[in-house]
């Protein structure tokens, strides 16, 4: 069964040297028609990174994206996940061979996700691309919705050719920040906690999805 682990709400600084933070607060969709755009629209231009998921953190701006001020997460098989309380989602789309769903892009991600959720909200997820061999971030309008527009936020470069790195993914690796200025603060400082709801992988998929689209 998924095990679930409360943490209580606290936002605390700390000169960590070691960790780094990637800031987001801005309009994911400027410049771009995909929200008066009809059917999803999936939009790139994202920042290629190098993170580290034992001390890294994705700061994004719960006005801009509109997702409150608490991280929700799971991290999990599709068929694992929750319906409903989440807002970050890490989807596991390994086959019994640990090799990622082939083809399988941000929009197949996006699909299962929503497959499984049932309540609406925007969101965040984390999926293995099988085309660039790497994990990617993105946010959807709607993670409950198939026709939902996507911005590509994130390209975890150095985790190339490493989907099991998906499972080490976990709630302290993300934070929603209300401001710009406390965005800002945060890039020169890591922090230690804020209030989330975690959920693990547990176990492996046994029967790999099928989904349409790219």
């Amino acid at each position: 069964m998924p095990r679930f682990l409360i943490v209580t709400a606290l936002l605390t600084l700390s000169a960590t040297a070691s960790a780094t933070t990637f800031s987001f607060n801005a309009d994911p969709f400027a410049g771009s028609n995909a929200l008066t755009t009809p059917g999803r629209q999936i939009v790139g231009g994202e920042s290629f990174i190098s993170f580290d998921t034992a001390t890294d953190i994705f700061a994004l701006g719960s006005s801009v994206f509109g997702v409150g001020d608490e991280v929700h997460f799971a991290n999990d098989v599709v068929g694992n996940l929750p319906t409903d309380g989440v807002n970050v989602v890490v989807l596991e789309t390994l086959d019994n061979d640990g090799n990622p769903a082939t083809p399988f892009g941000a929009g197949n991600a996006a699909d299962l996700i929503a497959g499984q959720i049932t309540t609406p909200g925007p969101g965040f997820f984390i999926y293995f691309n099988s085309g660039l061999n790497l994990p990617r971030l993105v946010f959807s309008t709607d993670l409950s919705d198939n026709t939902a527009d996507l911005k590509v936020l994130f390209r975890m470069t150095n985790l190339s050719g490493d989907p099991d790195a998906l499972q080490h993914f976990t709630a302290s690796n993300f934070a929603f920040v209300p401001e710009p200025s406390t965005l800002t603060l945060l890039a020169t400082a890591g922090m230690l906690g804020l209030g989330r709801t975690a959920l693990r992988r547990r176990r492996p998929m046994t029967d790999a999805s099928r989904v349409r689209g790219g």
